[in-house]
């Protein structure tokens, strides 16, 4: 990971963002409306919690059968992803609530999901949101040698294959979290003292770490094979398969909004200098889909309102319908794109046409 300070230009004549910015406080103003979340968020909060831990409680406390098990983790996995697209991301904004303790409680909640504030802070918050699909600094397009999300990472032999793959990889997002990947982000963070607001003490920081981790394993692994008249394989298989359904919706989610082929992967100039403003920037590297369709806008918190995340990341998903409207027609003033698709399916495909692309060896395409 580069680890050289980039600078956004400062050109932006048309004052692109000067006016959007204007034009959206104006919009909360005049409706008496606050940024932050509202009675929908917190009644959302109540559901997306009810599908993670209901049927956490059923399993420890009533007897059935097996596929009802079974089919009681999968709920789970989805409510798990649920919390995490509405509740936690959110919260780690500071766009929850206008009362920072309730936004630090609500981000709180990616304990539960195996994660760690400040490494999720950092690498989200920090690195994504301000190098948006920057190769070299933008963590969520690193994913080693085995998938290829950029044309200027390697090219390996094996990406030939990740369109039929990597959805099976995109599964182990959640539980990488909880068995290694914590661990090595925050060694790497730590070292290069990156942080979201003040850096933490790093034996305060490693601590919580590790007694989040095992109160983590205690309340998902020991805690049932206490409990439940189960073999202890059983319980590992119900937990693998909360955590793959979790991370299967959150990495597809996630993917849709960057790794198009409409997202575009800017590198810098020589002197570090990005071509664009970096509201400009986002409008380049971002794609929205499935807008119109309710039911994607309230399971997936907004994520798929993800130009009006990038450019407004401290304001609750709960308003991105409603200042999309203004965003769209900014952009258009502005002779700016606004990279959409108009459903989720169609963005799939979309997606997996572009891992494709990348998977083809570049000597043949050059």
């Amino acid at each position: 990971m580069a680890q050289k300070t980039l600078a956004f230009s400062r050109k932006d004549s048309a004052k692109f963002f000067r006016t959007l910015n204007k034009r959206v406080n104006d919009y909360f103003k005049e409706n008496n409306l606050k940024r932050t979340g509202n009675y929908k968020l917190w009644i959302k909060t109540i559901v997306m919690f009810a599908i993670f831990l209901t049927p956490y409680f059923l399993l420890l406390t009533i007897s059935m059968p097996g596929w009802a098990q079974l089919l009681l983790t999968v709920v789970m996995g989805v409510g798990m992803a649920g919390v995490g697209m509405n509740v936690m991301h959110d919260g780690n904004h500071g766009s929850f609530s206008n009362k920072e303790w309730i936004n630090r409680l609500m981000g709180s909640s990616i304990y539960i999901l195996a994660g760690n504030v400040y490494n999720w802070q950092v690498q989200h918050n920090v690195l994504h949101h301000t190098y948006t699909n920057i190769h070299g600094h933008d963590e969520d397009l690193e994913a080693g040698r085995i998938l290829r999300f950029s044309e200027h990472a390697k090219w390996h032999k094996h990406h030939r294959f990740q369109h039929y793959y990597s959805i099976l990889l995109y599964g182990l997002l959640t539980i990488n979290w909880a068995i290694t990947t914590d661990f090595q982000q925050m060694k790497r963070y730590m070292k290069r003292k990156l942080s979201y607001g003040k850096l933490p003490d790093p034996v305060l920081n490693w601590s919580k770490l590790v007694i989040s981790k095992l109160i983590y394993v205690s309340m998902w692994i020991v805690l049932p094979m206490l409990i439940l008249d189960m073999a202890w394989w059983k319980i590992l298989i119900g937990f693998f398969v909360m955590h793959y359904v979790a991370g299967l919706i959150l990495s597809v989610v996630f993917q849709l909004a960057h790794v198009m082929d409409e997202a575009e992967m800017p590198l810098p100039e020589e002197n570090g200098t990005m071509k664009n403003t970096w509201a400009i920037h986002q409008l380049m590297t971002t794609v929205n889909f499935g807008t119109k369709n309710r039911i994607v806008n309230w399971f997936t918190g907004g994520l798929n309102h993800q130009v009006e995340h990038h450019i407004f990341p401290h304001i609750s998903h709960v308003h991105y319908t409603k200042i999309s409207k203004i965003v769209r027609e900014t952009a258009k003033e502005f002779n700016l794109p606004y990279k959409e698709y108009k459903t989720t399916r169609k963005a799939i495909m979309a997606h997996f046409r572009f891992l494709k692309e990348m998977g083809t060896n570049p000597a043949l395409t050059a």
